[in-house]
């Protein structure tokens, strides 16, 4: 009796683990979960459908936060480091605005560098107002990999 519990339980973890997949409750994207080549930063278009990132070797791999959008419109996007932090050339961070317009910076390769992202902020009336991140980190050996893409919307207040 006691072991078909057990055997039930784990059969019930194990199916909200494989349905939960890779969600991150805690507010922020870490590194790319899909593709396996590196790609170059695009030089034109404002899109906010956030596209497909890169799987750094895990030998090089790095951790770059995208937190929650604040109620200010601030986008705080912040360095973690990681085992490939020493081969880090740079970190450019772009922002695509609900009104399509962008904002591109350069974040420090040294754990707990940070940039704040001018976001769209909403007003009263307005839900949503979402704002797109795009994160690039291009290694030593002129490798470039898109780590993070996703959309940070608008708190409103409820």
């Amino acid at each position: 009796m006691k072991t078909n519990m057990i055997i039930s339980v784990l059969i019930c973890l194990c199916a909200i683990a494989a349905f939960a997949g890779c969600t991150n409750s805690s507010g922020t994207q870490s590194t790319g979960m899909s593709g396996t080549s590196g790609s170059a930063p695009p030089t034109s278009g404002a899109s906010l459908t956030p596209g497909p990132t890169d799987v750094m070797p895990a030998n090089i791999a790095v951790v770059v936060d995208v937190a929650e959008k604040e109620y200010t419109g601030t986008i705080p996007v912040t360095f973690q480091g990681g085992q490939g932090q020493v081969n880090v050339k740079r970190i450019d961070v772009k922002l695509t605005r609900t009104d399509g317009t962008t904002q591109s910076l350069t974040l420090g390769s040294n754990k707990g560098d940070y940039v704040n992202l001018d976001g769209t902020r909403g007003s009263g009336s307005l839900e949503g107002q979402p704002d797109r991140v795009e994160v690039w980190v291009t290694m030593n050996n002129g490798q470039t990999y898109k780590t993070v893409d996703v959309i940070r919307n608008y708190r409103s207040r409820q």
